[in-house]
């Protein structure tokens, strides 16, 4: 029977997309399954804000009544109106070029349509989205917010045309001792004399004060970074509402300057890598169990960002941000640190985090192809 390629049309139908990776990993201890309800809400134009000013189409391939491959495509307004540019993501598929050819053409077809005269990915609606194919470190335990693949899937993105666009890489390693000497000095240094501070909370409410401000800083710090858009103010409502609503305050680091203005942030989590896997895509019946067991006992942490407004790049401010996060490490107990990607051109955090010993051992790519 020959392929079929099918539209998503129906919730129903999305949450088979969605699920369809839960079995092409099956047995493979380095995926990490999303849960179901957070990409429903991502992939559904009623619940994500990002549709206001950006459009997708989802499909499924189809052999012998199972799915074997998925692709969504995504067009946002201002890169298709600037550079031409569309996205493809949610990209999974068996080992076979007539099956990611096919995902790939339909892809292609749906945003030519759109003006578009090139597409890159994998990439999400954000940058907060899942993106970057990963190419190096695939026995690694992925994190609850990176992508994992297979590594023939390389070979795909280039057989049908695929080049590099940009790569990250990740740091990784044991959570040493105590902050190295060096990164203590440069944190003293840059509170005395540039009158910055780490702010602390009480309580969690007393954080959600400051969220806007922490995605206001993102906007400014990441502008010019490869496939950032700024975040409207009904996008970062919906982050803040998604993120620090479950988050540990004390793996937060806010950084404020003389008139309390936020400057900087860090913002690591718990890693939920195994919880998610023992959950299986469902906070129920017993997902949920395993999760918070992970979130207040765990000893693995997952930094997820960190940035700084650019006036204070060249402050140090990135220091004072890895000396408070780094030492409430220690002070809890946490054994290893995953880093979130950093880009291949980041020397500044790269090589703060290699006085940490750690070292990179995942590495993933964007790819793009001129139709």
């Amino acid at each position: 029977m020959s392929l079929q390629i099918e539209e998503v049309s129906s919730k129903k139908d999305l949450k088979k997309f969605i699920k369809f990776p839960f079995q092409l990993y099956k047995g493979n201890n380095a995926y990490v399954p999303p849960l179901i309800k957070f990409e429903m809400g991502t992939l559904l134009k009623e619940k994500n804000p990002s549709f206001e000013n950006a459009d997708a189409r989802y499909w499924v391939m189809m052999k012998k009544g199972k799915i074997v491959g998925r692709i969504a495509a995504l067009v946002l307004d201002h890169e298709l109106k600037e550079e031409q540019l569309a996205r493809f993501g949610w990209i999974d598929f068996i080992d076979d070029y007539e099956v990611s050819s096919l995902l790939f053409d339909t892809a292609k077809k749906w945003t030519e349509g759109r003006g578009a005269t090139a597409i890159h990915g994998p990439m999400g609606f954000t940058d907060l989205d899942f993106e970057g194919a990963l190419t190096d470190g695939f026995d690694e335990l992925a994190t609850q917010a990176t992508i994992y693949n297979y590594p023939y899937y390389i070979n795909h993105y280039k057989k049908w045309g695929m080049e590099t666009s940009v790569s990250w890489t990740e740091m990784r390693g044991e959570v040493p001792k105590e902050v190295p000497r060096k990164v203590k000095r440069a944190a003293s240094i840059v509170t005395s004399r540039f009158k910055l501070s780490v702010k602390k909370f009480k309580k969690t409410k007393d954080l959600l004060n400051y969220a806007s401000d922490v995605f206001e800083v993102l906007n400014a710090a990441y502008a010019d970074l490869y496939g950032y858009h700024t975040l409207t103010p009904k996008q970062i409502n919906y982050y803040v509402e998604q993120y620090f609503g479950f988050v540990r305050r004390e793996y937060i680091c806010i950084v404020v300057n003389e008139n309390d203005k936020v400057i900087g942030f860090g913002i690591s989590f718990p890693s939920l890598s195994t919880a998610f896997q023992k959950a299986k895509g469902s906070l129920f019946p017993f997902g949920f169990i395993h999760i918070l067991r992970s979130f207040f006992f765990g000893k693995h942490i997952d930094l997820f960002l960190i940035g700084v407004l650019p006036e204070y790049q060249k402050m140090g401010a990135t220091a004072l941000i890895v000396n408070d996060l780094c030492s409430t490490f220690i002070k809890k107990g946490i054994k290893y640190a995953s880093l979130g990607p950093a880009l291949d051109d980041n020397y500044a955090v790269l090589n703060t985090w290699r006085e940490f010993q750690a070292e990179p051992k995942v590495r993933r790519s964007v790819f793009l192809k001129k139709f």
